[in-house]
């Protein structure tokens, strides 16, 4: 028997991977679960970026290699796209890098500046990807605690408090997923100088701006931020376009050229298809966020009912496309998932999944009909 690599001792199969197993087999046996867990969009895409994918087919160039970099007219797009909605300047020429999705860009950031013991600042509760993708490039996790007191964000005293002499780089997520918690311009200006005090390179992983947010925040907004930020964005939640994969990383062009090291050796260029419906996507006017967060509104409301019928609490300030809910006190996040979903056949991510702080919350999806969150509050109740 070949023996694997450590670094798959450092890691585990991802929790949805592994939990979604068992709901299928329960689907399949006849129990018929509804899927509150996972933030996957059940809308469809804008209408013309179907259409764009499905005219480019014909194209001379559709079906051939793609430039590592991506399509000049999808970096222009990305740049515009950024000053319209965040008046932050990016040249399409050399500081953005097209993804095929967010999470790529998580690797490619982390095998482009993380050695061996290397340290990376991980907030708790955040996206367990960070930390996976840190232990499997042989570096160390140093989590930060988030708690609803200081509304999820970073206590910068306590941080300058550690011992950063190894820290190399530090993820944040606004707007927070899973707690929904907006930034603040004091709190990324504050986190600029953190990074600029300690040479410490933060990415913001931004894809929620556009879920039931007035206020569409980039950290690149900052003065200074490029000097020592990066973004991560991507068109999976805002445009419904999750499957496609289109992500993107933004900032100083030094920084682009290092990731682009290591993407271009791993793969060889985005489909030129999903490329020209990305272009479409970001063209999209102002009428498209009004009508998705209509959507999005409707539903919010009956999973704040859904909450409110199984003992919870929440903030209504939160945005994104998740409820955050704190349990009742003294009640476990996965075995009252566990408990909701064997007797009410309703299927809610734990807390504990983002991190020890996440125990005693759970979160709601509200990538489901307003049909089946009604099913869901009239089995709980």
């Amino acid at each position: 028997m070949i023996e694997v690599a450590k670094r798959l001792h450092t890691v585990e199969e991802y929790y949805f991977s592994r939990k979604l197993r068992e709901v299928g087999e329960m689907i399949a046996s006849g129990k018929p679960v509804i899927n509150l867990g996972i933030g996957s969009p059940d809308l469809q895409p804008p209408q013309k970026v179907i259409e764009a994918i499905t005219n480019s087919l014909g194209d001379a160039t559709a079906h051939k290699y793609q430039s590592y970099q991506g399509l000049p007219e999808l970096r222009e797009a990305i740049s515009l796209f950024y000053k319209e909605h965040f008046s932050v300047n990016v040249s399409p020429v050399n500081e953005i890098l097209p993804l095929m999705g967010s999470k790529e860009g998580i690797m490619h950031i982390s095998m482009a500046y993380l050695n061996e013991g290397d340290e990376v600042l991980i907030p708790n509760p955040g996206y367990p990807t960070y930390q996976s993708v840190t232990k499997l490039v042989g570096a160390k996790p140093v989590f930060y605690n988030l708690d609803a007191k200081n509304n999820w964000l970073p206590d910068i005293d306590a941080l300058q408090k550690l011992d950063l002499s190894k820290v190399k780089l530090m993820w944040v997520n606004y707007p927070h997923m899973p707690t929904g918690a907006q930034p603040s311009t004091i709190a990324f200006k504050s986190l600029i100088a953190f990074a600029k005090r300690n040479n410490i390179l933060i990415v913001n992983d931004n894809p929620y701006s556009f879920v039931l947010n007035d206020n569409p925040t980039s950290i690149l907004s900052i003065e200074g931020a490029k000097e020592v930020c990066l973004e991560l964005n991507s068109l999976s939640k805002t445009f419904n376009m999750a499957g496609w994969r289109v992500g993107m990383v933004l900032g100083d062009s030094a920084q682009i050229k290092n990731i682009l090291k290591v993407k271009s050796n791993m793969d060889s260029g985005m489909f030129y298809g999903i490329q020209k419906g990305a272009i479409e996507a970001l063209k999209c006017s102002k009428m498209w966020y009004v009508t998705l967060n209509s959507v999005y509104k409707e539903r919010r409301d009956l999973i704040w009912k859904l909450a409110e019928a199984l003992g919870c609490t929440y903030d209504e300030n939160a945005t994104g496309m998740f409820v955050w809910a704190k349990l009742p006190e003294h009640l476990k996040s996965e075995a009252f998932i566990d408990k909701v979903l064997k007797e009410s056949n309703v299927f809610i991510t734990p807390g504990t999944i983002f991190g020890s702080q996440g125990e005693g919350y759970i979160r709601f999806s509200l990538c489901a009909s307003t049909e089946d969150i009604q099913e869901c509050i009239a089995r709980v109740s």
